[in-house]
C-alpha cells in the first residue's frame, strides 16, 4: 500500500507518520486491496484548542474512494477518530456490497458511503424555490443563463 503524507502549517515528523501508517495499515484488513492512501494533516490557529488539528484520510480501493475528516486537540486523537470513521464506512460499504450479491457496488452505494460521519443523517433542505418554466429555444435559454450569471437554467425546450 502506497501511503502519502501532506502537512499544512506543520511539519510531519517520523513519529506522526509512523503512527498514521500503523493505523491505516490496520484498515487493510477490512479492504482486500488498497491502491493508495493519503493522509493530510493540518494545524489551524483557532480560538478553541479542541479543533486545532484536522486529519483527512483518503483511501482508493478498486476504483472506489473512501474519505474521512476529523478534528481534534491532538494529532494522534484526530488520526484515531479518522481511522475509526473509515473502519465504520468500510463495514457499511462491505455490508451493502455483500447484501446485493453483485460484482460491483452501484454509484448510489459509493456516494452514500463517502459521506462524512457527523453530518445529519436526514437531508436538510436549505431553500425551496418555485419558478414558472418558460418555453424557450436553447439559444434564448443560454442567453438568459448568461445574463443571470447562473451555472444552470431550467426551461422547457420550444424546439
Amino acid at each position: 500500500m502506497e501511503l502519502q503524507f501532506f502537512g499544512k502549517n506543520l511539519e510531519i515528523t517520523d513519529a506522526i507518520s509512523e503512527y498514521a501508517r500503523k493505523k491505516t495499515e490496520k484498515l487493510g484488513r477490512y479492504l482486500s486491496k488498497i491502491d493508495e492512501s493519503k493522509v493530510e494533516i493540518s494545524q489551524e490557529k483557532t480560538k478553541s484548542p479542541k479543533d486545532r488539528f484536522t486529519v483527512q484520510i483518503t483511501l482508493r480501493s478498486k476504483g472506489n474512494i473512501l474519505r474521512a475528516e476529523e478534528k481534534s486537540s491532538s494529532i494522534n486523537l484526530a488520526i484515531d477518530l479518522a481511522t475509526d470513521s473509515l473502519a465504520h464506512q468500510i463495514s457499511r460499504f462491505k455490508g451493502k456490497f455483500s447484501r446485493k450479491g453483485k460484482g460491483e457496488p452501484s454509484e448510489s452505494m459509493i456516494e452514500e458511503t463517502v459521506k462524512t460521519p457527523g453530518r445529519p443523517k436526514s437531508p436538510r433542505i436549505a431553500r425551496v424555490k418555485r419558478f414558472l418554466i418558460k418555453s424557450l429555444s436553447t439559444k434564448e435559454a443560454a442567453e438568459q443563463m448568461e445574463m443571470l450569471n447562473h451555472d444552470f437554467f431550467m426551461f422547457m425546450n420550444a424546439d
